[in-house]
């Protein structure tokens, strides 16, 4: 993987023929995975870091960020070579019970993912207009179902793309309202500090950022750009702007992470405030730095949880078409099929939730399970030759990638257990 990365980072112009034009056709599956790690459960965890630790533990956004880019691009590559998402790959190389297990443990973990960004969304709309978090909640599903069903990839890509650039936007102008410390977040971004009664809350921000759904979500949009997968060059053009996109996009989701800490050590712990819930952090922005900037806060908050809902579904809906070794396709009935079964267990469970940040961790918790599940499943596949070729993961590559996956794992299950 590494020769590649190199090859990439030194050859996107190759002979100096390479037009911008060819670059941004290849450009766009990264930005819809970044809503994954931009979505309310990142904003509580980062509020929450920023509020109670400053700029201290910004390196950790730094750390998470490194670690998801690794394993996002390892899992486009196989939908590259494979021409599969790693759904698909279940169905074809693991015995058929067993995928239906791994693959229904998926679905579950997409229906808890579901079940937050509704939740998120829902919270905006009751900052900004007062709307119930149950009618919150089922406009939101409605809006992403219209989405998803009507609009082909290509368009759903510029609507997901245009909301990160409004969210990136919103903390763009409130960092910029905010009387940041510069020095100390610059130390914070590389210099590693575990403050008193922080693991926690690194561990919720590590856990926030790589999430299962979104590693067979890009297995599967990444097929977007392939044009020719029989033809080796064109598949080398793939994995050298694939990586790009990936590098790019993982980088924006880094910025609108650390923007979001940032905004809260600026504004909350330098006047002593602890924030432990979003509504909070909206209440609280009005008198320290304005009414304009609640409203700008619950507005992001909104595109993000639209976003994010939009694509837990595509998620939810190519892992159930991978059960029958079918791609992701809306016009499918298996797709349909599995987008349903995403969103209206998820509906159904915040019909009787009485303590929406409570739902936020028993969400997580689901995801806890999971995670490891997916990751080592698609360790499993990059590392096969029998299902990657010439292409599967060198051995230094590979020591790099399950020593991330164990490093994750212990993680997710200290998670579940303090949690």
């Amino acid at each position: 993987m590494f020769n590649i990365i190199k090859n990439k980072l030194f050859t996107v112009h190759q002979n100096g023929k390479e037009q911008v034009s060819e670059v941004f056709k290849y450009i766009g599956p990264g930005i819809i995975v970044t809503v994954g790690f931009i979505d309310p459960g990142n904003w509580a965890a980062n509020l929450a870091a920023g509020a109670s630790f400053g700029y201290e533990l910004l390196w950790v956004v730094t750390l998470s960020t490194i670690m998801l880019i690794l394993l996002q691009h390892n899992v486009a590559h196989l939908g590259i070579v494979r021409g599969q998402c790693l759904a698909e790959c279940a169905y074809e190389f693991l015995p058929r019970w067993l995928s239906r297990i791994v693959l229904s443990t998926a679905g579950i973990a997409a229906v808890a993912t579901a079940l937050a960004e509704f939740i998120g969304a829902a919270i905006a709309l009751k900052m900004l207009f007062n709307v119930p978090l149950v009618i919150g909640s089922i406009l939101t599903a409605v809006v992403c179902t219209v989405m998803l069903v009507t609009n082909s990839y290509r368009k759903l890509e510029r609507i997901i793309a245009g909301f990160v650039s409004l969210i990136a936007l919103a903390y763009l102008v409130e960092v910029n309202m905010v009387d940041v410390d510069w020095v100390a977040a610059g130390i914070g971004w590389v210099n590693p500090s575990i403050p008193n009664e922080s693991m926690l809350v690194i561990l919720s921000i590590l856990g926030a950022v790589i999430m299962p759904h979104n590693l067979f979500l890009h297995s599967e949009i990444i097929q977007s750009r392939q044009f020719n997968i029989q033809d080796e060059a064109v598949m080398q053009k793939q994995l050298r702007y694939e990586f790009l996109d990936t590098l790019v996009s993982m980088g924006i989701g880094w910025m609108i992470n650390s923007a979001m800490i940032l905004l809260a050590a600026a504004v909350f712990f330098s006047h002593g405030i602890g924030v432990t819930e979003l509504e909070q952090a909206e209440e609280l922005l009005r008198p320290l730095i304005g009414p304009a900037a609640g409203t700008i806060f619950a507005l992001a908050l909104l595109f993000a949880g639209l976003a994010s809902s939009a694509t837990a579904g595509m998620a939810g809906a190519s892992i159930f078409a991978g059960m029958f070794g079918e791609s992701y396709d809306m016009k499918d009935f298996h797709s349909r099929l599995g987008l349903a079964l995403t969103y209206v267990p998820a509906l159904l469970m915040i019909l009787f939730i009485t303590d929406s940040f409570q739902a936020l961790l028993i969400s997580q918790m689901f995801l806890s399970l999971q995670l490891p599940i997916t990751i080592f499943l698609q360790l499993y596949m990059t590392s096969s030759r029998r299902v990657m070729g010439n292409y599967l993961n060198r051995r230094f590559t590979g020591v790099l990638l399950w020593s991330i996956g164990i490093v994750v794992t212990i993680m997710n299950i200290y998670l579940l257990y303090v949690g």
